[in-house]
């Protein structure tokens, strides 16, 4: 009888903290299986974004890295595409793509590119000459030096960008509900006054911001171990 009593007095302290739009354990327990779906649709709109943008903007690099008059150009592109507030772009996409993942993965893409092309570039000319200058004394291509020295030696600059445009990624991928693609934005939203939902889903925004930094932040490492090395002596 005293079980029964309790649990009643617990659903009852349950339904007054979700009426008051109170921050409410028993309820998260009870209802976290509703943000699975959305956490993996976050999860699929953030690497993809990140993987296509991250191919453009390397491709670009590499190009303009060889080519100089090419990186105002590609600098003054990428920065109005960064600069489109992130909705508007949403919404400017809508009647060409339509709703869905498409529209949201090119809006989200579009973010990447100038933070990556940057960094990426400026790895590149962070190579100490003397460097590229043995390399030629050893009788190294153009393009054996690139691969073989100047992207090896640039890679902590590249890495510092794509954990950069990672977390930006996952908080800009907050607004792609707009575009009809789903993700943690959209429980957000659906429930903006219950402090439950919202630190949930929040929750698991801010923890995918920080896997995702903490699994390139290892490849990093992993990639790079003369830094080790260096920070070790």
């Amino acid at each position: 009888m005293s079980l029964l009593l309790a649990q009643v007095e617990i659903r009852e302290r349950e339904d007054t903290c979700v009426a008051d739009n109170g921050f409410c354990p028993d309820w998260i327990v009870d209802n976290f299986d509703r943000y699975v779906d959305p956490f993996l649709q976050h999860v699929l709109l953030t690497v993809v974004a990140m993987g296509i943008g991250f191919a453009i903007s390397f491709t670009l690099a590499l190009i303009a890295y060889r080519r100089r008059w090419l990186i105002n150009p590609v600098t003054q592109v990428t920065g109005v595409l960064y600069t489109i507030p992130s909705i508007a772009a949403f919404f400017l996409l809508l009647p060409i793509t339509g709703r869905g993942f498409l529209t949201a993965t090119i809006a989200l893409v579009s973010y990447v590119l100038l933070i990556i092309f940057r960094n990426v570039l400026t790895g590149l000319d962070n190579v100490p000459a003397d460097i590229k200058d043995a390399g030629r004394g050893m009788g190294l291509t153009d393009r054996q030096l690139l691969w073989r020295v100047e992207v090896p030696l640039a890679l902590p600059e590249i890495m510092a960008g794509l954990r950069i445009a990672a977390t930006t990624t996952v908080g800009l991928a907050t607004l792609a509900f707009f575009a009809g693609a789903g993700g943690l934005g959209e429980q957000i939203f659906a429930d903006i006054t219950f402090k439950s939902n919202v630190v949930v889903a929040g929750v698991l925004a801010v923890l995918l911001a920080a896997i995702l930094d903490g699994l390139i932040l290892l490849a990093q490492r992993a990639v790079t171990p003369w830094t080790r090395a260096v920070a070790a002596r």
